[in-house]
């Protein structure tokens, strides 16, 4: 397996996981608006996706949203999205692309890396928790929906 930074050239490939990643979180597929976003995406270089192949395809992706500490007055990523296909699922890959948001983060300088998932989401959290990832437990974060979802 190998991890990489996704460019324009990945997008269809990201594209189709993209899709699947959105219908997990119980979006309707639309690979065409999904094409379009990620496109605006490596467009406008406002984000940043990581990928892991294997054999010959990519099987997974991480997606990167860059914010900033006004307290600390450094670079945070907001890891958005992490989506690894079935068939590669407890096989290394989530980890693999954990391992390289957390090297970016390092290598950017970037005070912490934030991300969210859903409270069902056990499997996830507990790997979250063996990298390291910690609970909020000082804050609430709260959003306000300006459109349905």
């Amino acid at each position: 397996m190998k991890v990489f930074q996704a460019h324009f050239e990945h997008l269809e490939e990201v594209t189709k996981l993209f899709d699947q990643y959105r219908v997990f979180y119980q979006s309707s597929s639309d690979l065409e608006a999904a094409r379009e976003f990620l496109q605006e995406r490596f467009h406008k270089q406002d984000s940043i996706i990581f990928v892991v192949q294997d054999e010959g395809r990519i099987v997974g992706f991480t997606q990167l949203y860059p914010s900033f500490s006004s307290v600390s007055m450094k670079r945070v990523w907001i890891l958005n999205d992490l989506f690894v296909e079935l068939a590669w699922r407890n096989k290394g890959v989530a980890k693999l692309l954990l391992r390289a948001a957390e090297d970016f983060a390092r290598e950017t300088e970037a005070v912490r890396i934030t991300l969210a998932t859903q409270i069902s989401n056990t499997a996830a959290q507990a790997l979250y928790e063996s990298l390291g990832y910690c609970q909020d437990e000082a804050f609430y974060h709260y959003s306000l929906p300006l459109v349905a979802a």
